[in-house]
């Protein structure tokens, strides 16, 4: 039986929203002391562009929160949300340019606790908090293996919870596995262009 292949640094080190699309049908994995494994399948991602973009942290500049973002690709930013929950991201592109994806929602396999559908419950359930920032995700403790399956159909649509940024707020950088249950709420909606008419140049915007 061939063993899941672990994503390597190159994988990370590309445009963050072709990691944040390919993560998904991915399974990240929480080896913790003690040989407990934690596993979940990734079904829902966000990109954060860099500090251009109004709703990542980065657009704020380099600080003691956000110097994860800054360092090297296939590392774990961690941040705190209403003063409980602990978000799991991943830092993409080369160093210096503070981008990442963070996961949403995924479907337990083993392990895990309750839900995972929320970046707050993820982390939860799979014990992720304040220890793992800026771990290294080629390492041996927390790591994703890619996926086994075929690519799944994607749905694109807005990021949740970002109101504050600006023109940023609609641009369809939340994606997820369409039709998935463990999909986070609220539901995403699908952004497509109108099919073209006969004859003409272009067709339907793919979202696979």
């Amino acid at each position: 039986m061939r063993l899941p292949e672990k994503l390597d640094r190159a994988f990370y080190a590309r445009r963050t929203t072709t990691v944040a699309r390919q993560l998904l049908g991915c399974t990240l994995v929480h080896a913790e002391p003690g040989g407990l494994v934690r596993r979940a399948r990734i079904v829902e991602t966000e990109a954060y562009l860099g500090a251009h973009d109004l709703a990542a942290h980065s657009s704020k500049g380099r600080t003691a929160r956000t110097e994860a973002m800054f360092g090297p690709p296939g590392h774990a930013y961690m941040f705190l949300i209403y003063g409980a929950h602990w978000c799991f991201n991943i830092v993409t592109e080369p160093e210096g340019k503070p981008c990442a994806v963070l996961i949403r929602a995924a479907v337990p396999l083993e392990n895990a606790d309750g839900h995972l559908s929320g970046p707050g419950a993820l982390s939860r359930g799979l014990h992720l908090n304040a220890r793992h920032y800026a771990m290294d995700l080629c390492g041996d403790v927390l790591f994703i293996e890619r996926r086994a399956a075929r690519r799944p159909r994607v749905v694109m649509s807005p990021r949740v919870n970002v109101d504050y940024a600006g023109e940023w707020v609609a641009k369809p950088l939340r994606f997820s596995i369409d039709q998935e249950p463990a999909v986070s709420r609220p539901r995403p909606f699908r952004i497509e262009r109108a099919p073209a008419a006969r004859g003409s140049v272009g067709g339907p915007r793919s979202t696979g």
